[in-house]
């Protein structure tokens, strides 16, 4: 794609039907926000790189960021990409436990040696878990009242039976954080503030404390910390490692770079910001409709795919529309599906 302008400063904000889009339907998409999905803080729609709708809801606007829950794993999975094109990591076949030399497998613990960031990425690790209802993971509250999360996730056993086949696992995308961290001496929201977030004008992420149980608390990563006027940032484990899998708050514009630069294959302005290959890599389906944690989906025909976090956090990219969508949502136990917003309105208004 030939771009004219980068959103780094600033997004373009152009009338709809400049860019091929439809007025009447965003107008429609509007009222249905407005009927059923009031958890809804914050959408921003961006067709062929333009800004052609922003809402916002219960008191934010484009400045306030939002806890966007497990939409963090897919950063993280960006961060990784970037490191290993660095040379700080190998690649996806290298194992895990060459990250943590003081962990020492037992003779019959193979499958543990074995592992490898590729598992991670697509939760294929077999590390023993359970996963309830909505992603709802129970284990996840035993590693966060443990004083080393990491150490609590390593200990777990990994399961023959369930090692290559996709679980969902959060404990997975911390251990990646915690293997950055380990690769380039850096955390997590540190490497993301000078190597992506600065690139693409995203605002810096300052540090957060930290965050309490993910599953029961409305400051988990299941909405926004604090009220309007909060800033972006990253919580971290008790050792200093920022949350892999959750916890990253970001604004909606901000969202929407991140996904728009997935959508220009890791291209930015010039620069090539996350690897080409390591975005194809990202997302092609690995597992049945699963990344390097990205979300695949094909919608009649058109390939789509999501950053997705618990509560209703989103960014969709829908490549052959030119069209990112970024969805921040209010801390919510059960939440209306996004993707029919997507299907119905958003994309039935967008030229092809």
């Amino acid at each position: 794609m030939n771009r004219t302008y980068w959103p780094t400063a600033a997004w373009h904000e152009a009338p709809p039907e400049s860019v091929g889009v439809d007025p009447a339907g965003l107008a429609a998409l509007d009222h249905e926000i407005e009927a059923g999905y009031r958890s809804i803080n914050g959408i921003v729609v961006v067709a062929r790189g333009c800004l052609v709708y922003e809402r916002y809801g219960a008191g934010f606007g484009p400045d306030d960021a939002h806890d966007v829950a497990s939409v963090t794993k897919s950063v993280t999975s960006a961060l990784v990409g970037i490191a290993i094109a660095q040379g700080h990591i190998e690649g996806v076949r290298q194992k895990v436990l060459d990250f943590f030399p003081e962990v020492a497998p037992q003779p019959q613990e193979a499958l543990k040696r074995a592992m490898t960031i590729e598992h991670l990425l697509t939760m294929t690790a077999g590390l023993y878990w359970r996963t309830g209802a909505r992603a709802y993971e129970p284990l996840l509250e035993r590693m966060w009242r443990s004083p080393d999360w990491v150490a609590s996730i390593l200990s777990l056993p990994v399961l023959e039976r369930a090692y290559g086949t996709f679980q969902y696992n959060s404990a997975c995308s911390h251990l990646l954080s915690a293997l950055l961290t380990r690769a380039t001496g850096q955390s997590a929201r540190a490497f993301a503030n000078e190597h992506l977030f600065a690139p693409l004008g995203m605002a810096e992420a300052g540090p957060a404390p930290c965050p309490p149980a993910p599953q029961h608390s409305a400051a988990g990563p299941a909405g926004q910390r604090g009220s309007a006027s909060c800033g972006p940032d990253w919580p971290e484990d008790p050792q200093g490692i920022s949350t892999g899998g959750w916890g990253l708050a970001l604004r909606p514009r901000d969202m929407a770079r991140f996904g728009y630069l997935y959508l220009n294959r890791g291209q930015w302005d010039g620069a090539q910001i996350v690897p080409e290959d390591w975005v194809e890599a990202s997302l092609a389906p690995h597992t049945p409709g699963y990344g390097y944690q990205w979300w695949l989906r094909d919608l009649d025909g058109l390939s789509a795919y999501s950053a997705i976090g618990r509560g209703g956090h989103h960014i969709f990219c829908v490549p052959d529309r030119d069209l990112v969508v970024a969805i921040a949502s209010k801390p919510a136990g059960r939440w209306r599906d996004r993707w029919s917003l997507l299907e119905e309105y958003i994309i039935p208004s967008v030229s092809a």
